[in-house]
């Protein structure tokens, strides 16, 4: 009973956590972004939450959006929009971002919210396909579930030890590069010293003075 609570509550944390409401100014753009993994799918829906200004005034602000993979690739885009839905399975390492702007910019507009339910990996994974493929429910589906959330949690843990060797490496490389630049301009001041030392030791000879 205990572990279907934790269950659970682990769930309804991971789904509050990724539900945003974001105000969207009449002019500008507002992106969000998230660092993900290869191959780890991606869901999000979008809509326009309607007021009592622009319910008033009988109209329907409508937005744009544009979803981009951390190498520049389009991944999603709509314009003219009050809501919509994006799903992809991420094929690159990096920062996804996704950018929502207002389409009307006439004077007076007014700015609108946006509410946004981001899922990645396994929040985004349709549980309900998944029991009645496999004929579980109750407490099997939400072992299950827990097994899917430790085997994300483990992904997560080792992608981010495979980004923090490669991290170590560049920081090792970098001391490396920085250690033999110290080095070789120890080695040019000296040498400038002793050129220095040579020319005014010739210099004075020359002059007589020693």
């Amino acid at each position: 009973m205990e572990l279907c609570k934790l269950v659970l509550l682990l769930l309804t944390v991971m789904t509050v956590a990724e539900a945003i409401w974001m105000e969207l100014p009449t002019s500008g753009t507002k992106c969000l972004s998230e660092d993900i993994h290869s191959n780890v799918v991606v869901l999000a829906d979008y809509s326009v939450i309607g007021d009592e200004e622009h319910a008033q005034a009988n109209v329907v602000p409508t937005i744009s959006v544009k979803v981009t993979s951390p190498f520049g690739n389009n991944l999603h885009h709509k314009e003219n929009v009050t809501h919509g839905q994006f799903a992809f399975t991420t094929t690159e390492a990096g920062n996804y971002l996704a950018c929502f702007w207002m389409d009307n910019h006439a004077p007076g507009a007014k700015a609108v919210t946006i509410g946004i339910d981001w899922k990645t990996g396994i929040s985004a994974k349709d549980w309900e396909s998944v029991a009645r493929k496999e004929k579980i429910e109750g407490v099997e589906l939400e072992l299950v579930k827990l097994e899917g959330i430790v085997q994300a949690i483990h992904e997560n843990l080792e992608y981010l030890k495979d980004r923090e060797a490669v991290m170590r490496e560049e920081n090792e490389k970098t001391n490396a590069r920085v250690a033999w630049l110290s080095i070789m301009s120890l080695g040019i001041c000296i040498a400038a010293a002793v050129l220095q030392v040579f020319y005014l030791k010739n210099f004075f000879r020359k002059k007589k003075l020693i």
